[in-house]
């Protein structure tokens, strides 16, 4: 590609990262028609480790050592294994798919803080200020939530994810970096999926309705999210600070609740409408003034 098409592929793979990730919310909820989440999510797994095994054996990369393949577990127990199944079960337990990316998406507060100390990347003023303004946004977009009952569980699920997601960002950052991304992908593939599946043979009926939606929902799952998705994050946490790579997330509320209203009638009122704007010039704010 020439300069300019780079330069015009850095400057839109963010944008299109919120979109794609954004879809995985409402993918999930179409699942979870089809099978329970770890049920569902060990399915996703094995397509994904079989897309990956194939692009493996053309390519060719050359595969991590000893400590190398150990990074890439923890970093796809973290990235994929606890923070997929927070946002399943969220689902499951019936948190709204357009309020299931509300929790998980409180990441940046907890990533800034955590690459200031870990990774030593320093989070200036504005951007805290922007931070901070995120998280105004978040919480507005999350006012007068049942937080109780069935719900309850969901949202303490949703919390799993955010710590989850946020640690796994930074691990990956530190420690996965230098991993081809093909070679690594598989390594937390695998991992994620024997999770999922020793979890589903303890806790689940493992039954599965073959419906042309649920089978879909998981092609879109394992295709989009869990191979383009998150090649792109992982692109992204290696060319840019582990604070401006987060404040993306702050963006997922917002897309995921317009796209679930369209999908399914979730709707939000003013004050939420409002809390999306924030967060989106909450992001804006992250990244133009990032060092």
């Amino acid at each position: 590609m020439t300069t300019s098409t780079d330069h015009l592929a850095a400057r839109a793979a963010p944008a299109i990262f919120v979109v794609l990730w954004s879809t995985g919310f409402v993918g999930t909820k179409y699942a979870l028609s089809g099978a329970e989440p770890l049920t569902y999510l060990t399915l996703r797994m094995i397509l994904v480790v079989a897309l990956m095994a194939v692009i493996a054996l053309i390519a060719r990369p050359r595969w991590p050592n000893l400590a190398g393949v150990g990074h890439s577990v923890v970093a796809g127990l973290l990235v994929h294994g606890v923070y997929l199944a927070g946002t399943a079960i969220a689902i499951a337990h019936s948190v709204p798919a357009g309020l299931s990316a509300l929790i998980p998406g409180l990441q940046p507060i907890l990533t800034s803080t955590l690459a200031n100390r870990w990774l030593g990347e320093r989070v200036t003023p504005p951007q805290w200020l922007g931070l901070a303004l995120g998280l105004g946004g978040v919480l507005m977009i999350m006012h007068n939530r049942t937080i109780s009952g069935d719900a309850g569980w969901g949202w303490l699920a949703s919390g799993c994810s955010l710590i989850s997601i946020t640690l796994g960002t930074l691990y990956q950052k530190r420690f996965c970096s230098g991993i081809d991304w093909r070679a690594g992908n598989i390594i937390q593939f695998l991992a994620a999926m024997a999770l999922f599946g020793f979890g589903a043979l303890l806790f689940e009926t493992r039954e599965v309705r073959w419906t042309a939606e649920f089978v879909l929902a998981l092609t879109w799952l394992a295709l989009v999210l869990s191979i383009g998705s998150i090649g792109l994050l992982y692109w992204l946490i290696r060319s840019s600070a582990a604070t401006s790579v987060a404040s993306l997330f702050y963006l997922v509320p917002a897309v995921t609740a317009l796209m679930a209203f369209v999908l399914f009638d979730e709707r939000l009122d003013a004050v939420a409408i409002a809390g999306m704007a924030i967060c989106a010039a909450a992001v804006f704010l992250v990244n133009r003034t990032r060092v």
